[in-house]
């Protein structure tokens, strides 16, 4: 446009010749080509369209570009979780570790990494990472059931005490109940003493209603003397006239003590002539039981349970005792007992002998106790009577448990079985938290030993680089590493895995107690790798015979069956009636896993008088000459060579002779030519001496205390 206005201006208006016009003409034409040519004067605008446009492909191209594989990592993560994590293999992690204060000598696939050896490997992977998001676990509400507040006085009424007999072993406790009950229970008991807790109604001539509690004096029945003093309103102490105050005597006072129960003191066997009534109360003084006519408050009654006398002196004290404590309970609203006992039946299922405390128990009740719950199908007396309810105070046994609670658990009722099922969920998950936290702890406590113990093993070589480390390790460990895990041998540790079978919960809880006692662990391990209530069942026989074990039962049967499977299994099954003797031959079977013990016994010996050299063939062999001096020296036997108070050499002697003549043995007081295998430097003054080695059995030091 400029050109043009330029030609415009330069134009002359006079006339012009032709060859003048045909020029003009030209440029005008020229002038018209370059205005319809405009487009390309636009060239700086289209220039800068296209530099953005390209700009913006730039940008397209970035975000084209693929992202960075993103790992979710998080806290303790092991090095095969972080190579699952990224997709890679173990190997993958370890050169990613390389050059790292990681030591990659130790690394295994289920070693934990820190924190910042995890985000190095995925930095240095070509990857990002990303923490976790720790899932917040919501609360569960708590959906435990529980005890009633205390009932309003007035709505309370009188129920009858619960008395629970204790003492020492054969003082005459279940006698001194069968004459109360008129009963003979002594004649069932297995061994004549009391293995069980058993729960008794017991009405007396006067009309009042007793429930005695029979508790085992045993000494390994301890936990159930403690659970019957604590479900116990008064503690009738037996003891024996004639024998005094013994070790569970004092375990009774101490237990009723610690329940503040009262006590009645009942001298039993005053019949005897040895007997000595004022000893036994002067005794008691130094355990802290003051009789009355020692100016105490406990009652003191001479009794013979055997020829029932004096009897009801006893009972009209227990039925005083209980008019002082004015024991009154809620006969109305939900149930709450107490489990004394709990057993299985083969045609009743799970039962359990509960002690009702609160409400009155009939069938169809909900029962939940522990993380056990019930629908009553049927209660029964202690003679085996079906009974339509239970008042507070009555002991009954219970059908209808859909798994046997343990002995000892509160019995609480609850509405209808799903809220049953609402209180034992909730208490699982209670106990699996709590053993979950358990289980933390001892994990943290092992890897924080472990991490001790590595450290320690590391400290002496810090100095060195990682490859001398390496090759070091290797060198102190070559063994070691040769040999694979799966063929590493096992360990030679001598061992007995147990099974416990029992008839009732009490009497397992007893034996376990009894081998929580067992203190001998560093001669042979003890072991028990499964226990219940019941008869031996073949997959007991399975269980032991898998673990190489024994199956120890008490109080219970095993079917034809089950005995046969044992016998083809090798599986040993000890069935006792009597706890002591399955204790003592369970020290038995431990005692025959231990090693014999070498004894020796000095068979004789003899002096070295002399020493001189005798020619055997073209070898000289060093002789002492002997006296014997005490026992007699036999050539098949060990000797050894003692200087002083030392003992120089011991083994076996190629020769002895008397005079001239081999012989196999010397007596006393002959003398005799001794010559050794090997070479033995004998001297005048020795003792040689001829000794005998057997093999003695050896016996576990374990000492259940009875």
């Amino acid at each position: 446009m400029q050109f043009v206005s330029w030609l415009n201006r330069n134009t002359c208006p006079p006339p012009v010749s032709s060859v003048a016009m045909s020029v003009m003409s030209s440029v005008m034409r020229a002038a018209r080509l370059l205005r319809s040519s405009a487009p390309l004067l636009t060239w700086p605008q289209s220039s800068r369209l296209a530099s953005k446009q390209v700009k913006g492909q730039r940008k397209e191209q970035k975000k084209l570009k693929v992202d960075k594989q993103e790992v979710e990592i998080r806290q303790g993560m092991t090095a095969a979780a972080l190579a699952a994590a990224m997709n890679r293999d173990f190997d993958h992690v370890l050169e990613a570790l390389l050059n790292t204060p990681a030591d990659l000598d130790s690394l295994r696939p289920d070693s934990v990494l820190e924190d910042s050896w995890i985000k190095e490997a995925v930095i240095r992977s070509g990857m990002k990472f990303r923490w976790a998001k720790l899932s917040e676990s919501r609360e569960r509400p708590n959906r435990d059931a529980q005890r009633r507040p205390p009932a309003d006085p007035a709505l309370l009424a009188s129920r009858p005490p619960v008395v629970t007999i204790m003492g020492h072993v054969d003082h005459g406790k279940t006698t001194l109940l069968d004459s109360l009950r008129k009963s003979q229970l002594v004649a069932m008991e297995a061994g004549g003493i009391t293995q069980h807790i058993g729960a008794f109604l017991v009405q007396l001539p006067t009309g009042e209603r007793i429930t005695f509690l029979d508790t085992p004096g045993h000494a390994a029945f301890s936990s159930m003397r403690a659970r019957g003093v604590n479900a116990t309103d008064i503690v009738v102490l037996v003891v024996a006239a004639d024998d005094g105050v013994m070790n569970q005597t004092v375990e009774s006072v101490r237990h009723a003590k610690n329940a503040k129960v009262p006590v009645i003191v009942a001298v039993n066997k005053c019949d005897k002539p040895q007997a000595d009534p004022q000893r036994v109360k002067q005794e008691l003084l130094a355990h802290g039981v003051v009789c009355e006519e020692f100016g105490g408050d406990v009652q003191a009654i001479h009794v013979s349970a055997l020829k029932g006398d004096n009897l009801q002196a006893l009972a009209e004290a227990t039925v005083a005792l209980a008019e002082v404590l004015e024991l009154k309970a809620d006969p109305d609203g939900p149930v709450e007992a107490v489990v004394i006992e709990s057993r299985t039946d083969k045609g009743k299922g799970p039962v359990t002998t509960a002690i009702v405390q609160r409400g009155t128990l009939r069938r169809g009740c909900v029962l939940v106790a522990g993380r056990c719950w019930a629908k009553v199908r049927f209660l029964f007396d202690e003679n085996g009577r079906a009974v339509p309810e239970a008042a507070p105070s009555a002991a009954v046994q219970v059908v209808g448990w859909k798994e046997l609670p343990s002995a000892g658990e509160t019995v609480l009722e609850v509405e209808s079985e799903q809220r049953a099922r609402e209180v034992v969920e909730w208490r699982s998950h209670r106990a699996e938290q709590q053993k979950l936290l358990e289980e933390q702890s001892a994990i943290q406590l092992k890897q924080q030993r472990h991490l001790e113990e590595y450290r320690r093993e590391r400290e002496p070589l810090a100095h060195l680089s990682w490859r001398q480390r390496r090759a070091e390790l290797y060198r102190a460990h070559k063994i070691r590493f040769s040999v694979r895990p799966s063929e590493r041998t096992e360990s030679d540790e001598l061992g007995l895995p147990l099974v416990i079978k029992g008839d009732v919960d009490g009497s397992v809880e007893t034996l376990l107690n009894v081998l929580d006692g067992y203190d001998a662990q560093d001669e042979c391990r003890l072991d028990v790798i499964h226990f219940g209530v019941g008869d031996v069942s073949e997959n007991d026989v399975n269980m032991a015979a898998a673990f190489g074990g024994s199956v120890y039962g008490f109080n219970v049967a095993a079917s034809r069956g089950v005995t046969q499977l044992a016998a083809r299994r090798g599986v040993a099954l000890r069935l006792h009636r009597v706890i002591y003797q399955l204790v003592e031959q369970l020290r038995h079977e431990l005692s025959s896993k231990l090693p014999p013990q070498r004894h020796r016994s000095t068979v004789g010996e003899a002096t070295v008088l002399a020493v001189f050299d005798v020619s055997v063939g073209k070898k000289k062999v060093l002789v002492a000459g002997c006296r014997v001096q005490k026992g007699q020296l036999d050539r098949r036997l060990k000797f050894r060579l003692i200087r002083g108070r030392d003992t120089v050499w011991e083994g076996s002697v190629s020769a002895l002779k008397h005079h001239k003549d081999d012989v196999a043995t010397v007596k006393a007081g002959m003398d005799c030519g001794v010559s050794a295998d090997g070479e033995v430097d004998f001297s005048t003054g020795d003792v040689i001496e001829c000794f005998e080695e057997q093999e003695v059995p050896r016996v576990t030091s374990w000492d259940p205390g009875f």
